[in-house]
């Protein structure tokens, strides 16, 4: 009781601005403001909720992969990782966004590709765990179709200590899902923004660009920016950059409406 009283009667002036208990802020972590490519790199599961009429979802989650590469052979003066990468669709995702096109990927992967085809959201999930444990993955990019009643906060949770303790990004997309509760320290809505022209040929693909709304994060605020690569003509293709377009949060939305969804996805 004395404990409960002495608690009631502390000082206002405190509390800390954010209004969390100072415990709980320690095992959340700070706040580091706004993200930005380049940060981040401690985030080991990320997940990106896309349409699945579109490619944004895995372009995104290559690029993400890509620009991570990129940064920690630079700041190491490490050779270029040349270890497999896993990707993981379930049947449904295939069914809505096809196989992975070999040579439609960045040329630095295509050879390094190991393609896993699952039939159930409880394989795709045994299979990208199972990845997840095996340092000799260079990263492991996940598709699942929808909200399968599989894929709950256990299992999200479950994916999410297997990255953290083997030290293997995770990027999981979701196709034509709702934003349901998970564990991913970084979430991301994407969608295609239209290409600037290529220099040279107007009538040639532009280099891609998406609108990529990151509305939960651990660290980061949530925010909402132009994200690209291929800036100007001279720059490394794997370089990702972002230009903001908001500042508003997201605080709601963990349910939507069915939308638009496509009845596949469950």
């Amino acid at each position: 009781m004395a404990s409960t009283h002495a608690s009631s009667s502390a000082d206002p002036a405190a509390t800390p601005a954010h209004g969390l208990v100072p415990g709980l802020l320690a095992r959340v972590g700070p706040i580091e403001g706004r993200w930005s490519p380049g940060q981040g790199f401690d985030c080991r599961h990320t997940e990106i909720f896309a349409a699945a009429g579109e490619a944004s979802g895995a372009g995104l989650a290559l690029a993400f992969a890509l620009n991570r590469a990129g940064q920690s052979q630079a700041s190491q003066a490490a050779d270029e990782d040349q270890r497999p990468w896993l990707w993981v669709q379930d049947k449904a995702a295939r069914r809505l966004g096809g196989r992975p096109y070999r040579a439609g990927l960045p040329q630095a992967l295509r050879h390094r590709l190991v393609h896993v085809s699952a039939e159930s959201p409880e394989d795709a999930l045994f299979a990208l765990e199972e990845g997840l444990r095996c340092r000799d993955l260079a990263f492991v990019v996940g598709e699942i179709a929808g909200n399968p009643r599989a894929l709950d906060f256990t299992a999200s949770r479950r994916l999410s200590l297997a990255a953290e303790k083997h030290g293997v990004p995770l990027w999981l997309i979701r196709l034509g899902a709702r934003r349901d509760l998970g564990s991913a320290r970084m979430r991301w809505e994407a969608r295609a923004a239209p290409s600037p022209p290529p220099r040279w040929n107007g009538h040639a693909p532009g280099p891609p660009r998406w609108h990529a709304d990151l509305f939960r994060a651990h660290t980061f605020q949530p925010g909402r920016w132009i994200l690209g690569t291929g800036k100007s003509p001279t720059d490394d293709p794997t370089t990702l950059f972002a230009e903001a377009t908001s500042t508003s949060p997201d605080h709601g939305d963990l349910v939507h409406g069915p939308g638009d969804r496509p009845v596949a996805a469950g």
